[in-house]
């Protein structure tokens, strides 16, 4: 059982965030809320809730429910045996991202281990409408490890969403006590078959991944899964610091100091991504757009 979380000292000022345009935040939810969706904005407890939907006006849709079938310490999603796909779920979100008028749009997506295909075939289907409705919206989709599956990674791909992204979340080391029922070497792979397809397909698709620091993870351990990434052609990588949703989650080793996310930063253009999101507050979706659009890439 996970102790209670204790965190390593007062917030520091770094990680104090401004309450932008509530305003407009209440106007996104009360859509959402209408289109009886999901975001793991709310779910996960984002920091950036408030930047995103009340400035940016951009969310993070999750699909297939709220209930996981994983049990990921980190995490506030709930945890237990999901429900039945809804199969107008794909349609009503790209509604939304037609209502909002956005001009990138993420898809994420709870784990659904009692599917046989681990939902592809939903977000294929969600990337199909959101191009029906809003051709013009740029997408990415965060998707699940599917257990390894080549079928329903390449279900999701044969969309061509323009960003696939998959977390590993933490280092290899840490996988038992952050991520159990996950398997690091397993969603490496899936990125490099991300790779290799659009090689074979010759798309412009990008491939992205994060992790989340301050679990008792020491900077080579994280230099050395850059390493990882690089060999497996990601992109876009994404490193922010690890806050519990609860005092019941996984507890935070550390903060991460703003000079630390600078060094890997650094350390992570030097191997070469196009892109390089590093800061306390960083997520996996953060300024997604901005990081598609990079002059890199």
């Amino acid at each position: 059982m996970t102790r209670p979380a204790v965190l390593p000292g007062p917030r520091p000022d770094w990680l104090k965030i401004k309450v932008p345009a509530p305003d407009v935040v209440n106007e996104v939810m009360d859509l959402i809320r209408s289109k009886d969706l999901v975001t793991v904005c709310e779910e996960a407890r984002c920091p950036n809730l408030n930047e995103c939907w009340g400035v940016h006006r951009t969310a993070t849709f999750m699909l297939m429910g709220d209930v996981c079938t994983r049990h990921c310490s980190f995490c506030s999603v709930g945890k237990g045996q999901p429900g039945a796909l809804d199969p107008n779920e794909p349609q009503r979100l790209a509604e939304a991202v037609a209502a909002l008028q956005l001009k990138f749009a993420v898809v994420t997506s709870v784990n659904r281990d009692d599917l046989s295909d681990g939902g592809a075939r939903h977000f294929q289907q969600t990337i199909e409408w959101i191009r029906i409705l809003n051709p013009l919206c740029g997408i990415e989709v965060l998707i699940p490890d599917f257990k390894g599956s080549l079928s329903s990674l390449e279900t999701v791909l044969e969309a061509h969403p323009n960003v696939l992204n998959h977390n590993v979340e933490t280092t290899p080391g840490l996988y038992k006590r952050v991520r159990p029922d996950g398997d690091y070497r397993q969603s490496m792979e899936l990125l490099r078959r991300a790779h290799e397809y659009r090689l074979h397909k010759n798309l412009s698709m990008k491939t992205k991944s994060g992790i989340m620091l301050g679990l008792g993870e020491t900077p080579d351990q994280i230099l050395d899964l850059m390493k990882d990434w690089s060999r497996a052609k990601v992109d876009i990588i994404t490193l922010g610091q690890y806050l519990p949703p609860t005092p019941n989650h996984l507890p935070l080793e550390r903060y991460v100091e703003p000079s630390e996310f600078d060094m890997y930063r650094q350390q992570g253009e030097s191997m070469g991504f196009a892109k390089v999101e590093a800061g306390p507050l960083v997520r996996s979706s953060y300024h997604a757009k901005e990081s598609f659009e990079s002059p890199r890439l």
